[in-house]
């Protein structure tokens, strides 16, 4: 048995314990509580969960809910047959969370940065974001971190990983998305299985977000699914124009708070910059045909939300460029991104800079 699988077979309630001897140890008893919750939520999540084969078998299942878990399998046995994904038991059981969304990220940047806060955690490394199992806890939080004077964004989170150590199961949160979003969540969360880097919020989820995006592309064409592929086109085409937008004005915006001008200028500046995205975004709008999927966003613009689309999405063209280099073979690529994975931060960036040379700076 190999040390993964050991730890998966230990259970939640094993390594909560580890947890808080760790924290007693060396994290500090103002982080017990956050990492209880974190436990306490994952063991929720475990407990829940039933095998999809199980649930598709039982007479019991709302025949709904049968059809959509049998979608999931198909996706699933697609990822690991066609998209050399891992082949083990995450997304192969399901779980009902009776709420919206698995957690809510907390993002949070000062007054004058595009850059999100880090929080560093004994497993994950260092993450742009701080998650949440209770919709009321990350929202305290917030508001503490308000209190401090960040600006902040809480985000829910229909899925997300544990990188492997326990078999993550379908929810609820998203089990219900029409089939390309369900495929592109599943394939997406796999991906960071396959490669992640400690202390690299922007590689990780790059990374997976290129995987996502071509997954689907095949997937749909290999099903002969031409009028979802047509749909989904034109959903990546918003997607990419929205990222493309944010980023236009998160290098503006960084620009501006590293310029030696006194705090003032800088605030009057930040004030005109993000009533121009509002514009822009309004001009860009007028183009999808009533599309309004971004209002939110857009309604609530901050740098902490700025900088929550930038861990998504900043180095995707790169890998992009390195799938297009290996041909389209995931299995070279895969073995690219993680040799890329080893390097040292810098090499690491300077390496996707060279397939997408927009991505070369690193705002603050």
């Amino acid at each position: 048995m190999t040390a993964r699988s050991e730890r998966r077979r230990m259970g939640w309630p094993a390594l909560a314990a580890g947890v808080l001897v760790f924290v007693a140890l060396g994290v500090g008893c103002s982080h017990v509580g956050y990492y209880v919750q974190s436990a306490q939520g994952q063991f929720e999540v475990s407990a829940r969960s039933r095998p999809i084969a199980e649930l598709i078998a039982d007479p019991a299942t709302d025949p709904k809910l049968r059809a959509r878990l049998e979608t999931v399998a198909a996706v699933r046995a697609y990822a690991s047959r066609e998209l050399a994904l891992p082949d083990n038991g995450s997304y192969r059981s399901y779980a009902d969370l009776e709420r919206p969304f698995v957690v809510w990220n907390v993002f949070a940047a000062e007054e004058f940065s595009v850059s999100a806060k880090q929080w560093c955690f004994p497993v994950a490394g260092c993450v742009g974001y701080r998650g949440y199992f209770a919709r009321e806890d990350a929202e305290a939080f917030a508001r503490g971190l308000a209190a401090e004077g960040y600006e902040v964004y809480v985000g829910g989170v229909p899925a997300y990983s544990t990188l492997g150590w326990f078999d993550d199961p379908v929810l609820n949160t998203f089990v219900n998305y029409p089939d390309p979003e369900l495929a592109r969540l599943v394939f997406h969360e796999l991906a960071h299985q396959v490669a992640y880097v400690k202390d690299d919020s922007a590689f990780n989820e790059s990374f997976a977000t290129a995987v996502e995006l071509e997954g689907v592309k095949r997937w749909l064409a290999a099903g002969g699914r031409s009028d979802e592929y047509a749909a989904f086109e034109i959903a990546q085409a918003r997607r990419a124009e929205f990222a493309s937008l944010v980023a236009q004005y998160r290098a503006a915006l960084g620009a501006v708070y590293r310029s030696g001008a006194p705090p003032e200028a800088k605030r009057a500046e930040k004030a005109r910059l993000y009533a121009a995205l509002q514009a822009d975004y309004a001009t860009l709008k007028a183009g999808w045909g009533g599309f309004t999927g971004y209002d939110r966003f857009f309604d609530g613009a901050n740098n902490a939300r700025l900088a929550s689309v930038a861990l998504y999405n900043e180095l995707v063209p790169a890998f992009q460029g390195l799938l297009a280099a290996e041909g389209g073979d995931l299995g070279r690529f895969y073995a690219r991104v993680k040799a890329l994975a080893a390097e040292p931060r810098a090499e690491r960036r300077a390496a996707l800079a060279r397939l997408a040379p927009a991505i070369a700076a690193e705002p603050r």
